[in-house]
């Protein structure tokens, strides 16, 4: 994309801290750390960890060599593991601005469900969009699309901070968003066959964090928050932390 997001300005109104999301970070840095440890060994954990669509649905099997865990499973196993540093790097920036507000509107255990099932229907996203492939796909890139669907429905006129070219703009949520999903689906469409990129995962997790957010986030929580707020009344009513104080970042 021509823009990369680095902090957007919704605070914390609920949760005093994004204990799910940090954790999420910091548990794929350390499975990342162990897959550098692993050296030459790191393709077999891909191919036995990551989802591999021709072996979901049935048409392929895995080599005996290669098996850790029943192929349903890769479907999260898969979602823990990354390809390179700017991959790991990339996603852990997307999750750490997005994902505090959501975990906000939603609970701690709730938005992990929530992580969890983004995820899972990301890789059924790429496993529909591509039966019959072989590469494993590893990365959370679909649970972290779910996210961003999420967020886009409950903070559409949220402020994010923006690097665009050698620029810093600070955009409305719904344009930084809207362009990284309309840039999946341009991908998608120029995309010949073979491509490195899962785009059917990042447009399966996306769509239904839009929808998922909708039955899990806290009752009170507006569908849409226009201004990336809450009401007014309910701050001074329920907000444990004054209406003053920044979100930590």
């Amino acid at each position: 994309m021509a823009f990369l997001p680095l902090k957007d300005d919704t605070p914390l109104r609920r949760i005093r801290f994004q204990y799910v999301t940090v954790a999420l970070i910091a548990i794929c840095g350390a499975v990342f750390l162990w897959q550098l440890s692993l050296a030459e060994a790191v393709a077999p954990v891909s191919y036995g960890l990551g989802t591999i669509p021709a072996v979901l649905v049935g048409g392929r099997q895995l080599n005996p060599e290669l098996f850790i865990v029943p192929a349903a499973l890769t479907l999260v196993t898969g979602m823990f593991l990354h390809g390179g540093w700017m991959h790991l790097l990339v996603n852990m920036l997307f999750l750490w601005i997005f994902g505090d507000n959501v975990e906000d509107a939603m609970g701690h255990l709730r938005f992990l469900a929530f992580y969890l099932l983004c995820g899972v229907a990301g890789g059924l996203a790429h496993v529909a969009g591509n039966p019959q492939s072989v590469a494993p796909v590893i990365g959370a890139s679909g649970a972290i699309a779910g996210v961003l669907g999420a967020y886009l429905v409950l903070h559409p006129k949220a402020r994010v901070l923006t690097l665009f070219m050698f620029y810093l703009v600070r955009l409305p949520a719904f344009v930084v968003l809207g362009g990284w999903i309309g840039f999946q689906f341009l991908q998608l469409s120029m995309e010949s066959g073979g491509g490195v990129v899962a785009w059917w995962a990042h447009i399966g997790g996306f769509i239904a964090g839009m929808i998922l957010v909708v039955p899990m986030r806290r009752k009170e929580i507006p569908v849409v928050n226009p201004v990336g707020r809450p009401k007014t009344a309910f701050i001074r009513r329920r907000s444990r932390i004054p209406d003053t104080e920044p979100k930590k970042r």
